[in-house]
């Protein structure tokens, strides 16, 4: 088994300013309030992965970042990340707007030597506000052995962390699943996925949070490649056909659901987020995924999780039936 970790003694970097200054009366005006990571195995491959011979993990980043200085906060933020394992790649990396309806792809740098993602914020922090960010990873961790999946997943807290909840969400049509030490809690999403979570509250720098998972699948089929099917079963046309670009972050969230947003408030975001690096309104093209997005839709309905008017007002958002 390989496990997946972070890098010891690694902390998040906030290099702040304030009106072109060095903000140096607090050591930490910013905390990290809550971390959410989704560990999901065979969801879908990265959208590069021209072979798709091996077993693919996704790992998404969640982030709630406070400001709890008295004054705004500008800067570069740094993340660890496990880029030393086999085939790491970024999937994709966003930040929210300040009322956390719409998500943006931002311009990130990689420091492959240190393991170090890092960005600067696009605009300041007030005091007391929340910064939310999303990385999503791939990589090639899991481990086949003797026909049991089986991945040691291993998070060392790289800051004081207020609450950090770590989901493993299982693959769709799996003979069995097993984790070490078993979750505190389980929760099944509308699409009936079992999510496993593990919550720690107040979370020290260093301290590790180590899950063993086994399970065995026979089916060679994503997990999204199934929703795909799903979505299309309605009578209508799946979203995406195979070996086209996959699904990024937000639109993950929105299928596969967390533990601190609800469903309906990732979808508001999903529906309405654009990309802040080009800066460009909708070029009028076919959203090639409006068709998992509509399934969605109508499941939440059907769920009572949205009400009529607002399945109709988000229906109409992807361009009506």
């Amino acid at each position: 088994m390989r496990k997946t970790s972070y890098m010891t003694g690694l902390i998040l970097s906030l290099l702040l300013m304030c009106q072109g200054n060095i903000y140096a009366e607090e050591i930490n005006p910013l905390q990290m309030e809550e971390l959410t990571i989704q560990v999901l195995p065979e969801y879908t491959y990265h959208p590069k992965d021209e072979k798709q011979n091996h077993t693919p993990l996704l790992v998404g980043y969640h982030g709630s970042l406070i400001n709890n200085s008295k004054i705004p906060q500008k800067g570069k933020i740094e993340i660890p990340l496990p880029m030393h394992e086999k085939n790491f790649k970024i999937g994709f990396v966003a930040d929210y707007s300040k009322d956390l309806k719409e998500m943006y792809e931002i311009q990130y740098e990689l420091d492959e030597e240190a393991g170090i993602i890092s960005w600067e914020t696009s605009e300041e922090i007030a005091p007391k506000e929340l910064y939310k960010f999303v990385i999503e990873y791939y990589t090639d961790s899991i481990k086949e052995v003797k026909e049991v999946n089986k991945l040691e997943y291993s998070f060392q807290s790289f800051a004081d962390i207020g609450l950090l909840n770590l989901i493993f969400v299982e693959p769709l049509k799996t003979e069995s699943f097993s984790l070490e030490p078993a979750a505190e809690s389980h929760q099944k999403n509308s699409y009936n996925m079992n999510m496993f979570v593990y919550q720690v509250q107040g979370m020290k720098p260093g301290a590790e949070k180590t899950i063993q998972l086994e399970y065995e699948r026979a089916d060679d089929r994503t997990t999204f490649e199934m929703l795909e099917e799903m979505a299309g079963s309605s009578g209508e046309k799946a979203a995406v056909k195979k070996n086209e670009a996959q699904i990024p972050a937000g639109k993950t969230i929105a299928v596969v659901g967390g533990v601190s947003v609800s469903a309906i408030t990732f979808l508001f975001i999903l529906l309405k987020k654009r990309s802040r690096n080009s800066g460009q309104k909708p070029n009028g093209k076919k959203d090639p995924y409006a068709e998992l997005k509509k399934a969605k839709l109508r499941k939440l309905l059907i769920d009572g999780s949205i009400t009529e008017e607002e399945y109709n007002q988000l229906l109409n958002r992807l361009g009506g039936k």
